[in-house]
């Protein structure tokens, strides 16, 4: 089963905020997942991004590949950094 840490888009019609969330790379977008790890809201100035580093640390060591709005989210707050040079 291939995990992929992904955004899962919630919030009303044109007022977006997203989910971090681990699931199957299988799965839809808005589907099922098997843990929320994080949000980011991009409406908001600075865009508000909250995460759950232990988690996240930990699903990457089990082999989650993070999308690249991830990736880059990641690294705006600092976790990529720390997974990096690990």
């Amino acid at each position: 089963m291939a995990v992929k840490i992904r955004l899962k888009r919630i919030g009303a019609k044109k007022k977006p905020i997203y989910r971090m969330v681990v699931a199957d790379s299988r799965s839809p977008r808005d589907g099922r997942f098997i843990e929320t790890v994080g949000h980011y809201n991009p409406l908001v100035d600075p865009p508000q991004i909250t995460v759950n580093e232990e988690r996240v640390q930990q699903w990457l060591t089990w082999g989650a590949q993070p999308t690249e709005t991830v990736k880059s989210l990641l690294a705006r707050v600092g976790v990529w950094q720390k997974v990096a040079s690990a």
